[in-house]
C-alpha cells in the first residue's frame, strides 16, 4: 500500500511538472536563434552541443537561454542577448 502511495505521488508531481513551467519564456528552435546569440554561446562553451533554447524578457531586453551537453554529458547553458552579449554562463 505504501509503495502504491509513493508511486502515485511521484506520478502526480511528474504530471504537474515540479514548477518547471516557463511562463515568461518561450521555446525557440536552435536554428531560429539570432546568429550572434548562438555564436556567443558557442564561443563561450566550445565543444557543447546545443539542443534547446528559450527566449525571455528581462529588464525590457530579449535574452536567450541556450542549453546543451558536453561530450561527457554535463549540461551547460549560456544566457546571451540577441546581439551576442554574454549575460551568464553555467
Amino acid at each position: 500500500m505504501r509503495r502504491t502511495s509513493i508511486l502515485a505521488a511521484t506520478l502526480l508531481i511528474s504530471a504537474i511538472g515540479c514548477g518547471e513551467g516557463r511562463e515568461d519564456e518561450e521555446s525557440v528552435p536552435i536554428d531560429k536563434l539570432p546568429p550572434a546569440a548562438l555564436k556567443a554561446a558557442r564561443d563561450r562553451l566550445p565543444g557543447v552541443k546545443f539542443a534547446t533554447a528559450w527566449k525571455e524578457k528581462k529588464d525590457g531586453q530579449d535574452a536567450y537561454e541556450i542549453r546543451g551537453k558536453t561530450k561527457e554529458g554535463k549540461v551547460r547553458d549560456a544566457r546571451v542577448t540577441a546581439d551576442g552579449k554574454v549575460l551568464e554562463v553555467d
